[in-house]
């Protein structure tokens, strides 16, 4: 049998090296094998590196993604009267506007026209968003227009309105009124008329409207903090 010559064999080495050299990189050159400061942006295809490629601590803190468990979060619905009506879980509330507290003792001064609500999770790394929410089947001052549609500022306090919200028991810049309510598990929620003006607790008529808000509340961030109950 006649023997391959030795340009043959070359040939055949650099054809198998050529063929199988990408495999090879890839399961063969490690980290230290690449020396400091050598791989550059550019070297990297776009979409190449993901999350998952790096240890934890590695990628700064604002590019590590949302934090807490998956699809963390947490909601309620209060309604006019200053009751949750639907929510997530885990929250109470602790007074509601100048009708009562959830103790049956009369609202502080200072906390009228708000409603304060214990998150019971401490929340200085959370975010909280609240909204108005309209209520176009209640006839809030007797007007008959309930769509929204009445000309003139607060002619339509089932849709109008202005609502602020904050964490209470920040020192120097929020603190809350109510008898335990000064910490850091309660968030204070001010629905105002659009002029900033309190909302009240009327009877309903064109003369003495109830113009109380309902609004939604979402809580972000990490809610690890928050146990739900067993």
């Amino acid at each position: 049998m006649r023997k391959p010559s030795p340009s043959l064999i070359v040939s055949s080495v650099a054809l198998l090296v050529a063929l199988g050299g990408t495999g090879y990189a890839a399961g063969m050159i490690g980290s230290a094998d690449i020396k400091d400061n050598t791989i550059k942006s550019k070297d990297v295809k776009d979409g190449g590196l993901k999350a998952v490629d790096f240890k934890a601590g590695q990628l700064p803190a604002g590019e590590q993604g949302p934090q807490g468990p998956a699809g963390a979060g947490r909601w309620l619905l209060v309604d006019r009267t200053g009751a949750i009506v639907a929510q997530s879980g885990g929250f109470t509330i602790r007074t509601a506007y100048d009708i009562v507290n959830n103790s049956g003792a009369a609202v502080p001064a200072g906390a009228l026209g708000n409603v304060y609500i214990d998150a019971n999770e401490p929340l200085d790394d959370n975010g909280i968003v609240v909204s108005i929410a309209l209520q176009n089947q209640l006839d809030q001052n007797n007007d008959t227009v309930v769509n929204g549609r009445a000309a003139g500022p607060d002619a339509n306090p089932e849709f109008s309105g202005e609502i602020t919200a904050t964490m209470c028991g920040i020192a120097g810049v929020v603190g809350c009124a109510p008898t335990g309510a000064n910490t850091v598990n309660t968030f204070v929620v001010s629905p105002r008329m659009s002029d900033g003006s309190l909302t009240q607790t009327g009877t309903g008529t064109a003369a003495d409207p109830n113009t109380h808000k309902r609004f939604y509340v979402i809580v972000t961030g990490d809610s690890s903090d928050y146990v739900p109950a067993a």
